[in-house]
């Protein structure tokens, strides 16, 4: 049986996700706390009274250490450049920016869109009321939506950024 390419893409997807989110991070948290306690505090009698087991070391890393990692995660997204400029970076490189997403808006919103559009210009036209500007810019959306309903594209994907 041979995989395709779309089922190794989504697993190669996939096992990065779950490595770089969950096995690295637990990993690096307990490396981390290890390394310290028995290369930092374990030489140093003034901290190893305060931490005589790692246990309490690990507790208390861990009672500082998650509220400040959230803290860190929140001015990342609420008051640093940082998340913008990555939230510009997946808007670029994402096809269905200037595609129709599969499910309801290709099934359902677009068509339906389409329909309202072409039945209004229809309805305008007989009462003679849309000039050659409006005409011409409906007919622009109507084409647009039509290359949306058969699987193309609109506009211009920036994919060729240097950054």
């Amino acid at each position: 049986m041979r995989i395709s390419q779309r089922v190794l893409t989504r697993l190669w997807y996939y096992f990065r996700l779950g490595y770089s989110t969950y096995l690295t991070w637990a990993l690096g948290y307990v490396s981390t706390l290890v390394t310290v306690y028995y290369l930092a505090i374990k030489n140093l009698p003034a901290l190893l009274d305060v931490f005589p087991q790692f246990v309490s070391f690990a507790a208390l890393a861990t009672v500082i250490g998650g509220p400040t990692a959230v803290l860190i995660g929140w001015v990342h997204f609420k008051r640093s450049l940082a998340y913008s400029a990555e939230a510009d970076i997946a808007i670029e490189s994402n096809p269905y920016t200037y595609k129709l997403t599969p499910g309801i808006w290709a099934e359902v919103f677009a068509p339906l869109y389409l329909e309202l559009l072409i039945q209004q210009k229809k309805l305008l036209e007989a009462q003679h009321l849309l000039s050659e500007d409006d005409r011409k810019r409906v007919e622009t959306i109507e084409r647009k939506m039509k290359e949306l309903l058969g699987g193309g594209y609109v506009g211009t994907p920036r994919r060729n950024l240097n950054l």
